[in-house]
């Protein structure tokens, strides 16, 4: 039993920092504005819809922070000993 919870905690703490690596990156691969004022939400742009590889890379990143939480969830489920 010892053994079982304890491979199942380190397979949740792998998914983990996988899953937080993988956002990170994905994050830091979207482009939205290149200036300086639109990360203060001052880009003066009118919002335009997701197309082609910038939709791709926002939905991979939703998944990967929700395989995120929710991997986080189950290590606060998983017995520790």
């Amino acid at each position: 039993m010892y053994n079982q919870t304890m491979n199942l905690g380190t397979l949740f703490q792998s998914i983990t920092f996988i899953s937080a690596i993988l956002t990170i990156l994905l994050i830091l691969l979207q482009q939205r504005g290149a200036s300086l004022g639109a990360g203060f939400g001052a880009s003066g742009e009118l919002y335009t819809e997701r197309r082609g590889l910038e939709k791709s890379l926002f939905n991979a990143t939703v998944v990967c922070a929700l395989i995120f939480v929710l991997s986080i969830l189950c290590l606060l489920l998983v017995p520790t000993s």
